[in-house]
């Protein structure tokens, strides 16, 4: 009886030491899940989390004689005689017209509501991103023989222009850029819902780059543009989430 018990008492003990060192794996596996899952939410987190910009914090390159600030929404005169051009088609360069940014890296998300008196050719506000006087994207609404088109602007040491002609003027548009990757992507809104896309453009990544709104008036003797609501997203780096990927802790 004595040997019987004694091999019954192994048997069990054997049965014990496969049981916890199954459970232990089942934990290892659930922390490992329990990272994974804290992982994603930080990321999603990072994704979707706007930040107003407060535009009083802001710096002026060509600050115009009158603007004001007040809560989320900014005012100014634009200068006359002013707009951002390099070279092509018209054969001058013009780095004058108002622009009001903050400096920001990597990738990001960032949009605002855009309205203003145009009346003469050429007036335009948007948004403007910008590493340099020859590397720029800007966009929103340019007033052109008497009608309102969604206008773009993208210049690397030469300038090119596209518009979306609209059949009647709108009170207000939101625009917005995506800077991902070595690529900015800018769309529009009437309702700041549904956006479709106005343009693609390349872009050098990795470097920081001013961000912000502008208006300008080539032809004209000034007029007032309004920006609202102006909110930078961070993006968390496209490359670096692909590492992540690889790269799971273990």
């Amino acid at each position: 009886f004595i040997i019987i018990a004694h091999s019954c008492r192994m048997r069990y003990i054997c049965k014990d030491k496969k049981y916890q060192a199954r459970n232990i794996t089942i934990k290892r596996e659930q922390k490992m899940n329990m990272k994974r899952w804290m992982l994603g939410c930080s990321l999603a987190a990072l994704a979707t989390c706007g930040m107003a910009q407060s535009l009083d914090k802001m710096q002026w390159f060509n600050e115009p004689q009158e603007w004001k600030v007040k809560k989320d929404l900014l005012e100014m005169s634009v200068t006359p005689k002013t707009d951002y051009w390099r070279v092509s088609h018209y054969g001058f360069t013009v780095d004058d017209a108002p622009f009001l940014y903050t400096l920001r890296g990597g990738e990001f998300e960032v949009k605002v509501k855009i309205s203003g008196d145009y009346r003469n050719r050429f007036d335009q506000s948007g948004l403007m991103l910008r590493i340099d006087h020859e590397n720029y994207i800007k966009a929103g609404i340019e007033y052109v023989d008497g009608k309102y088109n969604l206008s773009t602007v993208v210049t690397h040491r030469t300038s090119d222009w596209s518009i979306i002609p609209l059949d009647r003027p709108v009170p207000f548009v939101w625009i917005k850029a995506v800077r991902k990757l070595d690529a900015v992507e800018v769309f529009y809104s009437f309702d700041d819902r549904e956006y479709t896309l106005m343009r693609n453009a390349w872009m050098q990544d990795n470097c920081p780059m001013m961000v912000g709104v502008m208006g300008a008036c080539p032809d004209g003797d000034g007029f007032k543009a309004r920006f609202e609501q102006f909110t930078i997203t961070h993006l968390p780096d496209a490359r670096r989430l692909e590492w992540l990927e690889r790269n799971q802790e273990k």
